[in-house]
C-alpha cells in the first residue's frame, strides 16, 4: 500500500517546551499496520515525562499514547479491523517473545523498544514533516497527538458504538494500568480489602475496578481532599488524607496495596499497610536515582510480596473489553474524571493536568 495521508500534530521539539503544531505526512502502511482518525487521545503522566526530556525519547517526536478514533485503512495482511471500526490504540508488543505467547503481552519483553524507540524497529518511520524535517514518532506503537495515527493491528482493540471516544481513550494506558493491577495482577476477590495510594486518574481507576471486583474494604489516601470525595463517591469505603495523617497508620491492615505515585515515602507507607501475606503493587517507579528500601524482616516474616506492573498487566484487549462493558452498565463512570480539551488547546490540558487541576484531560481532535 503505497498512500500517505496529511494530518495535523502536536510535535514536542525539546525537552520542556511547549508542544508545537505541524503538519506531517502518515504512510505508506506497512502490511500488519493501520491508520487511525484520531477522535480524541488522553493525557498521561508519562507523556509529560517524555515532553520534558526525561523518558530518553529522541526529539522532535509525536508523544500521545491513549488515542481513539476510526479506522481509515488497513495493510495488506490485517484481517481483524476494517476501514469504519470505532477503535482505542494502547501499547504495542511484539506478539513474539515468551510473554506475548502466553498472553501477557503486557510484559513484553520488547517493549522498550517497540514504544520509546521513537521509531519502527528497522529505524523507519510511519510518519513525516510535511516540511521534509526528520520527525521520530512510534511513542507505544500509535503517536496519536495527532489527527492521524499508524498503529499495528496487534495494539488496536474494537470499542463499543456507544462508548464515546473522550471516555474509550484513557482505557488504552491510565485506566487501564489502575483496573488492570485489581484485575491481573492482585487478583482482588470478593471481600478483600484494598489500599489505594494516590487517586488520580490511575488509583480511581483502580478504585473502581476493586468496587466492581467486590472488595469490602477500599481504602482511599491522597492529600487532595476533592480527590478523595471523588474516590468515595466512587466506591471507596474510607478516605485518609495524607497531608493531615502522615503515618496512615489507620490504612493497616489490607490484603492488597497499590502505589501509583512513585514516591519513596509513600512506598514504604503502602507496605506498612500490608497484613500478613499481603501484596504492594508497584505501578510508577521512583526518581532514578532514588532506592528503595525494603524491611526484609517485615517482607519475610509477614510472607509479604512486593511486584512492579506495567500497563496492568495481563492482556490490554481484555482489560480493555472489561472496562468497557462494565461502563455500559454503569458499573464504571468513566465520565466522572475526564475533562475535555480542544487538540488546539493541548498546553493548556497538559498544564492542568500537571497542576492537578483535572483527573484525566482528553483532547478531542476536529
Amino acid at each position: 500500500m503505497n498512500d500517505c495521508w496529511r494530518a495535523a500534530a502536536a510535535i514536542a521539539s525539546d525537552a520542556g517546551r511547549e508542544f508545537e503544531f505541524g503538519d506531517i505526512v502518515a504512510g505508506p502502511l506497512r502490511d500488519d499496520e493501520v491508520l487511525v482518525a484520531v477522535k480524541a487521545a488522553g493525557i498521561c503522566h508519562t507523556d509529560m515525562v517524555a515532553r520534558d526530556g526525561l523518558l530518553g525519547v529522541p526529539m522532535p517526536i509525536v508523544l500521545g499514547h491513549e488515542g481513539a478514533g476510526i479506522i481509515q485503512a488497513v495493510g495488506q495482511s490485517v484481517r481483524s479491523f476494517a476501514p469504519g471500526d470505532r477503535v482505542v490504540m494502547s501499547y504495542l508488543s511484539c506478539g513474539e517473545c515468551r510473554e506475548c505467547r502466553v498472553g501477557v503481552p503486557a510484559s513484553c519483553a520488547r517493549l522498550p523498544e517497540l514504544c520509546f524507540s521513537g521509531g519502527r524497529p528497522d529505524g523507519s518511520h510511519a510518519v513525516q514533516q510535511q516540511n521534509g524535517r526528520a520527525l521520530h514518532d512510534r511513542f507505544f506503537g500509535q503517536s496519536s497527538f495527532a489527527t492521524l495515527a499508524v498503529a499495528n493491528e496487534r495494539n488496536v482493540f474494537h470499542i463499543p458504538a456507544d462508548l464515546p471516544f473522550e471516555l474509550a481513550a484513557p482505557l488504552g494506558c491510565g485506566v487501564m494500568t489502575g483496573a488492570g493491577t485489581i484485575w491481573n495482577e492482585l487478583d482482588v476477590q470478593a471481600g478483600s480489602s484494598v489500599a489505594v495510594f494516590g487517586v488520580g486518574a490511575v488509583g480511581l481507576a483502580a478504585v473502581m475496578a476493586a468496587a466492581a471486583a467486590g472488595a469490602e474494604r477500599i481504602v482511599a489516601v491522597d492529600r487532595l481532599p476533592t480527590r478523595i470525595d471523588l474516590a468515595l463517591a466512587l466506591g471507596a469505603t474510607q478516605a485518609v488524607n495524607a497531608a493531615q495523617d502522615a503515618s496512615v497508620s489507620c490504612v493497616r491492615p489490607v490484603d492488597h496495596a497499590i502505589d501509583t505515585t512513585g514516591n519513596i515515602q509513600v512506598i514504604g507507607q503502602a507496605f506498612a499497610s500490608l497484613g500478613q501475606r499481603g501484596t504492594l503493587a508497584l505501578i510508577a517507579p521512583p526518581p532514578p536515582k532514588q532506592q528503595l528500601n525494603v524491611n526484609a524482616a517485615d517482607l519475610i516474616l509477614g510472607s509479604r510480596r512486593m511486584l512492579g506492573v506495567i500497563e496492568g498487566g495481563g492482556s490490554a484487549g481484555g482489560t480493555i473489553a472489561h472496562i468497557a462493558h462494565l461502563h455500559s452498565r454503569g458499573r464504571f463512570p468513566l465520565e466522572r474524571i475526564v475533562t475535555r480539551y480542544d487538540f488546539s488547546s493541548i498546553n493548556q490540558a497538559m498544564l492542568d493536568a500537571e497542576r492537578g487541576k483535572v483527573i484525566k484531560a482528553v483532547m478531542c481532535m476536529p
